[in-house]
């Protein structure tokens, strides 16, 4: 018997159809056509000689051979990433364009940045920080390579990364959340925070008013650790001189979140090895329950 061959590119669209949709929605997020897409996953049908997909109404869902082969195609993508990467890693140099909101840059680039730089350390980054609303606009005109935003809809062009969960937070020497209306210390308009925010505040029919908005991460947090407002805010990032709010305070829980991973449609190696290493410092956090 023969042995064959898995092509690590067919994994790399296998896994982009388990995670989309749709052969459709996986083709755009791959800058490739619904035709190629399936034609790829056909030709992987036929070398593993087994079904990978099942028809469930309009979506294609992964069958148990289908589950089974995408712990494989993870393993075996990144493994040909990584040999592929330490060979090219010392010729790859120029410039890479990143976008993020401002509490993402605090709360994860410096490990995502920290590996990158060890692993490319002739590549020149640029950040931009601004509201997720504003980094799809510029990845959109070319002018960022890749941004991590926050999503508070489905978006079929970003990746999914992480789930975070929203919380309310005050001072640990005030009592700001007894104040009616209710004084708030939000983003500016375009924040994925700011929507849910206010959005679960309506819901409750709980009168606010905007007290500060800004976009600097640090800048607010001041304002909430000073007692002038309350505001919302991963857990993760509620650290000292916050106390959590919650229900027992008259407060509406809040949902969670996801953060995503969007990049242009150029072909540019140093764009998807940063794309990779955002992905793999993601996955080594722990997901917080919905």
């Amino acid at each position: 018997m023969v042995m064959r061959s898995l092509d690590p590119d067919l994994l790399r669209t296998f896994m982009a159809v388990a995670e989309a949709p749709s052969f459709a929605d996986a083709g755009q997020r791959l800058n490739k056509t619904q035709s190629t897409v399936s034609v790829q996953m056909r030709r992987l049908e036929e070398i593993l000689q087994v079904p990978l997909f099942q028809k469930r109404g309009r979506k294609n869902e992964l069958t148990t051979a289908g589950q089974e082969l995408l712990d494989y195609a993870v393993r075996i993508v990144r493994l040909n990433d990584e040999a592929v990467g330490r060979f090219l890693r010392p010729a790859m140099s120029g410039r890479i364009r990143i976008g993020c909101p401002d509490d993402y840059a605090e709360s994860y680039l410096p490990e995502i940045f920290g590996r990158f730089s060890r692993s490319f350390p002739t590549v020149e980054v640029s950040l931009e920080c601004q509201s997720s609303d504003a980094l799809l606009r510029l990845v959109d005109e070319g002018e960022l390579d890749i941004a991590l935003v926050t999503l508070v809809k489905p978006n079929n062009r970003a990746r999914v990364v992480y789930r975070e969960q929203l919380q309310w937070v005050a001072g640990t020497c005030c009592d700001a959340e007894k104040q009616s209306p209710l004084p708030l210390a939000v983003w500016q308009p375009g924040c994925g925070w700011r929507t849910l925010t206010m959005q679960a505040l309506d819901g409750a029919g709980i009168p606010y008013r905007i007290a500060y908005s800004g976009t600097n991460a640090a800048a607010l947090s001041m304002v909430v650790r000073q007692g002038l407002a309350v505001a919302t805010m991963p857990l993760c990032m509620a650290g000292a001189g916050f106390r959590t709010l919650g229900r027992a305070d008259g407060l509406p829980p809040l949902p969670s979140f996801d953060i995503g991973l969007v990049r242009g449609s150029d072909d540019n190696p140093i764009v998807e090895a940063f794309y990779d290493h955002v992905v793999e410092c993601f996955d080594r956090l722990e997901p917080v329950a919905a």
